[in-house]
Parts: structure tokens; sequence; C-alpha cells
């Protein structure tokens, strides 16, 4: 049964505070999305660039981040319902399991080396799509069971502050796996490899000990079990019975994220190649591979340090708000840095302004699981994001094409005009949330 957080007290940082006060459900939660996080945040960013290595086009590297859109898309939904039927403790323990596997495939992806098959050559880079199928299982996947955790465990008033809580620490991931993989890049000699093999193993070891620890700790006396999905008519039904409420936040979302997704995996490319930008900071040399992750760094800071407050605005001025702010962020963002001047400082002030779109992320997920009927939490999320990142596969492969065969600039500006005609959409007609103030 969800129930009220105690009042806060002054001596502990609240989303600290406030993840104690929870179920002991949501704290193994915690610290699995920590570890899940922190691998995924460490490689996925650097793959675009990891594809190039590997002897692949920006226009393949598109297509890996659409392929990782129609994952986003498919898995969430069955991942949800089978989650609310055999309970989140398996669920994830599963999800975990493959996602480990997936960065190893990543790892050892370079040295598997070119295959000849049947007359017809696989480039390593091939193997990127193959582990992103299994490394995306705990992120999609178990999406509806994360979200169902925290639906159960926290008072249905403060859903927002139960999210702003375990995304505190997830983003402290965030913040930490940017940094890690700038000193693995730097201990490599600042190119992509081999320091990034040595990202990949970190990555592993913590899937590993990620997925025993939710597996042995997770108390799994509380699992409720929902009803079981027997086929594609019960997929149809839930697409019909999403609650109302959702479709002015499905709607503005989708729009945003098929924007943010035409720039998502070539934002490591502006840093690296169209601008090129570097840093000398106390006589040590940054190259634009290692900069880049202490500007992802930079980016966590400032998302962790609006979350939280951000949380408790939305209680007082509603929801719709907090998060049409992220929106306008995704939305202008890919404008600014891709005609940025070529200056670290300049650079990086972009980034931690890009962190602001954050502040929106916990009431975005609370609106999101709030007219979810309990039991249901995991397939009400996983139908939203089945329906969002469906729309939002071809972005990056669109990001690509124009990028690779126009220019950088019309993708990123392309992107900004889209984005910003979802956050109108979204303040616009987002008015039937305020219930869930």
């Amino acid at each position: 049964m969800a129930r009220e957080a105690p009042a806060e007290s002054a001596e502990t940082p609240a989303p600290v505070r406030q993840l104690f006060s929870f179920e002991r459900e949501v704290l193994i939660l915690s610290v699995a999305m920590f570890a899940f996080s922190l691998g995924f945040q460490m490689t996925s960013r650097y793959l675009s660039e990891y594809v190039l290595v590997l002897g692949a086009t920006p226009f393949v590297a598109g297509l890996l981040g659409s392929f990782g859109n129609v994952l986003g898309a498919v898995y969430p939904y069955p991942g949800g319902a089978f989650s609310d039927r055999v309970g989140s403790r398996y669920a994830l323990t599963i999800f975990g399991l493959l996602s480990t596997v997936g960065f190893a495939v990543w790892l050892v992806a370079p040295a598997i080396g070119t295959i000849d098959l049947a007359g017809l050559a696989v480039e390593p880079w091939v193997w990127l799509f193959v582990g992103l199928v299994l490394a995306q299982a705990w992120k999609s996947l178990g999406l509806g069971a994360t979200f169902a955790i925290v639906k159960q465990a926290v008072d249905e008033a403060h859903l927002a502050r139960g999210f702003a809580s375990t995304e505190t620490f997830r983003r402290t991931a965030f913040l930490l796996a940017p940094l890690l993989a700038a000193g693995a890049l730097f201990l490599g000699g600042g190119d992509l490899l081999p320091g990034f093999v040595y990202v990949l193993a970190i990555a592993v070891a913590f899937g590993a000990v990620a997925t025993v620890v939710q597996h042995v700790f997770y108390d799994a006396s509380d699992d409720t079990i929902g009803p079981s999905v027997s086929g594609v008519d019960d997929l149809v039904s839930d697409l019909r019975t999403l609650p109302t409420e959702l479709r002015p936040l499905l709607v503005g979302d989708t729009i945003v994220r098929f924007a943010n997704g035409m720039v998502y995996p070539f934002v490591i490319l502006v840093v690296t190649r169209h601008l090129a930008v570097d840093l000398t900071l106390f006589d040590v040399y940054l190259s634009p591979e290692v900069f880049f992750g202490v500007l992802l760094a930079v980016e966590m800071v400032v998302a962790l340090l609006v979350m939280a407050p951000a949380a408790r605005l939305a209680e007082r001025v509603g929801l719709v708000p907090v998060v049409g702010l992220g929106f306008a962020v995704y939305a202008t963002f890919p404008a600014l840095v891709i005609f940025a001047s070529p200056d670290p400082l300049v650079v990086t002030a972009l980034f931690a302004f890009s962190g602001l779109r954050f502040a929106g992320l916990p009431s975005h997920k609370a609106l999101i699981v709030g007219p979810a009927e309990r039991d249901t939490g995991g397939r009400v999320t996983g139908t939203y994001y089945l329906l969002r990142n469906a729309v939002v596969i071809p972005s990056a492969a669109l990001g690509g094409a124009l990028w690779d065969f126009v220019s950088p600039e019309l993708a990123f500006s392309v992107a900004t005009a889209i984005g910003l005609l979802g956050t109108a959409y979204f303040l616009l007609f987002g008015r039937e949330f305020e219930a869930y103030r």
C-alpha cells in the first residue's frame, strides 16, 4: 500500500531522506537504477563515435539510433506486462542479466573483427546492433516495472517527489558515468580506443553486481500480480483504454522526443568533429573525446540540482508548467549548440543549460503513471512508451541522413523547429493534467 512520506527535516537532503522513507523495494530499485544507468550512460553516449571508429558512417550511426528507438518502442509494453504478471523481482533480474551480456558484446566487438559469412563481410560495427538488443533490456523492458514499484510505494499526492528521489540517484550515476568514461579515455591516450574498452569492462562489472543485488535483496513479498496479457487483443484494448488525460502529454512528448531523437546520437559528433572543441586545464590536455565526458558531467550536475526543487514547485504551480519548461530546453538546445562558437566556456555553458531539461522529468513521470489504476501501472506505462517510441523510431535515421547528406546545421535546426512545435502543443492543451498537481 502506498504511504505518505513523513515531514521533511533540515538535516538530510530531501531526495535522500525521501528515498529512505519509502518502501524497501524503492531503495533496491534505486541501487539497481544507479548501476545500470552508470553502465548505459558510460557507453551509449559514445556509441556514435564508436561506430565511426569501427568503420561505419554517420548515417549508420543514425540507423543504430533508430534501431534503439525500435527497441524503445517494442520493449516497454511486453516488459511492463511481463513485470505485472510475474512480479518485479524476477522480471528485473532477467532484464539485468540481458543488459550485462549486451555490454559484453560491445566489449568484444573490436576483437571479433571482420567475419566472412558466405561471401558477405560482416564488419565489427554490426555487433553493436546485436549488443543493443540485449543492453537496452533493463532500461526499456524494465521500464514498466520501475514505474509500478514507485506507484505502489508512494502516496499519489507525492508521486512527483517519489520519482524525483529515484531519479536523483539515477542521475547521480549519469553524473559519475561520463567522468569515469572521460578518465578511462584519458588513461587510454585520449582517443576512443583503447579507452572505451575500459569503459565497457566497467559497465559489465556494474551490470553483473546490480543484477545479483536486486535479486538477492529485493523483497518481493508485497508484489501484487496483475492480469496476464494473452495477445494482440489485450494490446489493442490497452491502447484504447489508455487514460484520456494522457493524450495531450503523449502528443506533445512524442513531437519533442522525435526532435530530440534526430540529434541525440550526434551531439558527441558536434563536440568531437563539428566543433572539435578541446580544453587544456591546469596543463592537462583534454581531447574532444575526453572533454565530451566532462560536458556530460556538467549537464548532470545541473540536472541533480534542479530536479527536487522543480518537483516541489510542481506541487505549488501544477505539473504542466514544469514539464513544459523541460520540453522547451529539449527544443532549443540543438540550434544553440550547432551554431555555437568552438570555445570551451561557451560549449560548457550550453551543456549546463541542457541540464535544465531534467527539471520536468519527475513531474513528467508522475503525469504518466498518475491516472493508472493499481496493478496496471506497468501496462499503462508500457502502452504510453509503445505509442511514443513507435513514432520516434525514424528520427535518428532522419537526423543521420540530414547530417551525412546535407549538413549538420540543417539537421539540428529542423530538430529545434519540431521541438518547439511539440512544446507549444503541450502547453496549449495540457490543462487536463491539473487534476494531478
